[in-house]
């Protein structure tokens, strides 16, 4: 067996026990609970920002459309969130179709940029849209008995599995579409786009395809967040910096088009920031973000490639010693 899917196997074991040590409603259980939310988010991410190489900053659309729909479908009509997570995903793939079209040309920063634009346009329409959205003062989910139907539980340990399953199921999404001949094209895409063309891969499609999957899958995940806590506003779901830039940042500091990368990078980001926040937020304001943003500044100065890298160096030169 491959050392890889041993590592693999031995960390789900050790997740899939692990809460049944903590207090089920603890603290504790429900900063792991985020961690494996973000996770799956940045694993998301990575399919088209790791894979295609398109540094979308607008992930939290897609996010955001996923939390709205879910929960809108739930307040005014009752349905089970499990039907409002697959209208959301089908709603957050399609308008992941619909931005691909004109800009999938654009590359770097122009790419960003665009994509920032899109999140911002949804931000604002869900401010904007009181009627419907409840505007700036949110919305919430109508509390329920405990039920895996209505995706609600009173103990943080349910949501805690629930979001182990997103990141496993996820993430093999991500590893058998890199395996596979998509993952292949979309490689040959981020090495040399104009070489790719020549050779006969159609770029434009094959970037769509990825943004489609991601924007899909980031959506689902929205429903997710929405019945975890409950309550949510556009500026949580729709914001640039607690969804867009961090999902980003976590698949870039663990190592960006690599599976294990937005796990690693989630696992040292939402603690860090749990720590910062929770140790210095009673000091002088600010310091706790200061901090945060002075470890994070350091840790990519030291690695630069992702956490990950220094592994897979050491795995590449052991897989070349037992060839040898």
């Amino acid at each position: 067996m491959r050392p890889s899917l041993v590592l693999a196997a031995v960390a789900l074991t050790v997740a899939a026990l692990l809460p049944l040590t903590l207090d089920p409603a603890g603290y504790l259980i429900r900063v792991l609970t985020v961690t494996l939310l973000f996770a799956a988010m940045s694993q998301a991410w990575n399919i088209v920002g790791g894979l295609a190489n398109q540094m979308s900053l607008g992930h939290a659309a897609f996010f955001g459309i996923g939390a709205y729909t879910s929960t809108i479908l739930l307040v005014n009509y009752g349905l089970s969130p499990w039907i409002g997570m697959l209208a959301g995903a089908a709603l957050g793939a399609a308008f992941a179709a619909l931005v691909s079209v004109p800009t999938m040309g654009l590359r770097g920063h122009y790419f960003a940029l665009a994509t920032l634009a899109f999140g911002e346009v949804m931000r604002v329409i869900a401010n904007s849209w009181p009627s419907l959205t409840g505007g700036p003062a949110g919305i919430s989910v109508p509390f329920a008995p405990d039920s895996l139907l209505m995706l609600q539980f009173k103990s943080t340990l349910p949501y805690y599995y629930l979001m182990l399953a997103a990141l496993v199921l996820v993430t093999a999404v991500f590893v058998v579409t890199k395996a596979g001949a998509l993952g292949y094209r979309l490689r040959a895409v981020k090495e040399n786009p104009d070489a790719a063309e020549v050779v006969g891969v159609d770029t434009a499609r094959v970037k769509t395809i990825a943004a489609v999957m991601s924007g899909g899958i980031m959506a689902a995940l929205g429903t997710a967040y929405a019945q975890f806590t409950f309550f949510f506003d556009p500026e949580t779901v729709f914001g640039l910096g607690p969804i867009s830039i961090r999902v980003a940042l976590i698949a870039i500091l663990g190592g960006i088009g690599t599976a294990a990368g937005p796990i690693v990078g989630a696992f040292v980001i939402i603690p860090l920031e749990e720590l910062a926040n929770s140790w210095l937020s009673a000091g002088t304001a600010g310091l706790s973000q200061l901090v945060y943003g002075i470890l994070l500044m350091l840790i990519i100065l030291v690695q630069p490639r992702g956490l990950v890298a220094p592994v897979e160096a050491l795995a590449a030169r052991w897989r070349t010693r037992r060839a040898r």
